[in-house]
């Protein structure tokens, strides 16, 4: 019997691309890769299709004869990720997709009633409803955490005043309020959706997360490891005007700080996706071992 076709948009990305290599692990489906630049794909996709999540027609044509899709958007360029989700289901809908699966992040602006503004969360939660109303014969809703692989990007540890290497950030450091895990451990919950339609197939909300941690915890994760960093308070209205973008980063740690990553009771829903994944998840402590020593 010939395997039905998973759609994995932004297949080039952190997240498409652990759904990719987790679903080709399982073997269950066919993977098609729906990327911008086709040229470019170097993944492990059965097949590739150019799309783009603002052209209707062309995720149409990408999401044709799928069984399922993987949609993921990327505030970071610029994206209106309202309109992309809603283009999205459209395509999906209009190809009778039987398994939508969208990767969310909590609705902020509801959970702290309107104190933080997060729109990279945000923007992501409000198309929540879109697909819930979609008709879909299965959905559901992957919540991606705060990425181990940050630690090389954004949030990797800079020279400080003091001569040490570490942080300098506005959160209180004994307070467990980040959900983290390696980003490609996504796509091990990804597939188990698709395999478990059953189980979490009408609206289920999966939450990645290795552990909760402190940034002591990360600190001391670190130190186990070898690297001695170094963590210093400062006050969000100060870190604010350290650069350009830093008030969005105090509003996304004061959230953190007061509801965690995740938001409120979301234990059950990082349950849910340690059960249905294909694989356990990786530790940080074993993600530093594999990428920062």
């Amino acid at each position: 019997m010939e395997k039905k076709i998973i759609a994995v948009v932004g297949a080039s990305g952190l997240q498409g691309s652990g759904v990719v290599n987790a679903l080709k692990k399982e073997g269950s489906f066919n993977v098609r890769a729906i990327t911008r630049n086709p040229s470019k794909y170097q993944g492990k996709a059965d097949e590739v299709v150019q799309a783009d999540l603002m052209d209707l027609a062309s995720m149409i044509n990408a999401f044709k004869g799928a069984h399922g899709v993987f949609v993921v958007t990327n505030f970071w360029e610029g994206a209106d990720e309202v309109a992309q989700g809603k283009i999205a289901v459209e395509a999906a809908k209009k190809v009778k997709v039987n398994h939508f699966v969208w990767s969310t992040l909590p609705n902020v602006e509801e959970i702290s009633k309107g104190r933080f503004d997060v729109p990279q969360f945000t923007g992501k939660a409000k198309v929540d409803e879109v697909v819930k109303n979609a008709g879909f014969a299965n959905y559901t809703f992957v919540q991606p955490p705060c990425y181990f692989q940050n630690f090389k990007g954004q949030l990797a540890p800079q020279k400080q005043p003091d001569g040490s290497v570490g942080w300098t950030l506005p959160i209180d450091p004994t307070k467990k309020s980040i959900h983290m895990a390696d980003i490609n451990d996504l796509g091990k919950v990804v597939a188990g959706a698709y395999l478990h339609p059953a189980k979490v197939g009408s609206g289920s909300y999966l939450s990645l997360s290795a552990a909760l941690y402190s940034f002591n915890d990360i600190l001391e994760d670190f130190k186990a490891n070898g690297k001695d960093y170094s963590f210093h308070y400062v006050p969000a209205e100060v870190f604010s005007s350290f650069f350009e973008g830093a008030a969005g980063v105090a509003q996304l740690l004061a959230y953190y700080e007061s509801y965690t990553y995740m938001g409120p009771n979301s234990e059950d829903q990082i349950r849910m996706a340690k059960e249905i994944a294909t694989e356990p998840f990786v530790s940080f402590n074993e993600w530093i071992k594999l990428n920062m020593l």
